[in-house]
């Protein structure tokens, strides 16, 4: 599967657990301030996206003396720096985008980057937030969602309610049954194998999932 990984400038919780996501032959891409996130996990991105207002003059020179290719957008833009990344991973025509460090920290933010990830266009291509110990995702029809056992897992209907055909490998299963966003019926349910299967009617349905170990 080919891959795109995006760092975005928010909150790290696990070093180590953020670095296990990382494969060789993921292509790199930094939002602006996720360069150092990328750095103190080992990896150079291999292009630099942003205003790049979170990065030092002294930072700028050193990625681009070693290479890094760097798209500056002025200040006065209508797109955050990490939609700008997503545009930019789109002409790598990946079968998947992971986003890390796009969670936690500030909630406004964390809030559009989940409306990012929610766009139509990515109805066919696996884009998640995932910091390592959480992972967020939106999807239609049905998915799997891995981890382990006892792992914590929510279903939030996004844009308006949710009919649920099955839920399986689930502690409370669900079926046939409809889930609504004022309502917390799908929150805090847990995995009880390493693989659940996750099957809707309609809709768009968000999925958390936080790793115990």
């Amino acid at each position: 599967m080919s891959r795109v990984i995006i760092f975005a400038n928010g909150y790290l919780p696990d070093l180590e657990k953020a670095r296990a996501i990382i494969r060789a032959d993921d292509v790199l891409i930094a939002a602006d301030g996720g360069t150092r996130h990328a750095l103190a996990l080992g990896f150079r991105p291999g292009l630099i996206v942003g205003d790049l207002d979170s990065i030092t003059e002294d930072e700028r020179r050193k990625m681009e003396n070693a290479g890094v290719r760097i798209v500056k957008y002025s200040r006065d833009k209508n797109e955050t720096d990490l939609e700008l990344a997503i545009q930019h991973a789109l002409d790598f025509k990946p079968e998947q985008i992971i986003i890390v460090a796009a969670l936690g920290g500030r909630l406004d933010q964390t809030l559009a980057n989940l409306a990012l990830i929610s766009d139509e266009r990515f109805a066919q291509l696996d884009v998640r937030l995932d910091d390592g110990v959480e992972e967020a995702f939106f999807f239609r029809g049905q998915v799997q969602v891995r981890g382990k056992s006892g792992d914590v897992v929510s279903l939030i209907p996004w844009q308006g309610a949710v009919k649920v055909i099955r839920t399986e490998n689930v502690k409370w299963p669900l079926h046939n049954e409809m889930l609504y966003p004022e309502k917390s019926r799908g929150v805090s349910n847990e995995l009880t194998s390493d693989t659940a299967r996750i099957e809707i009617e309609s809709g768009l349905l968000l999925v958390v999932h936080r790793r115990n170990s």
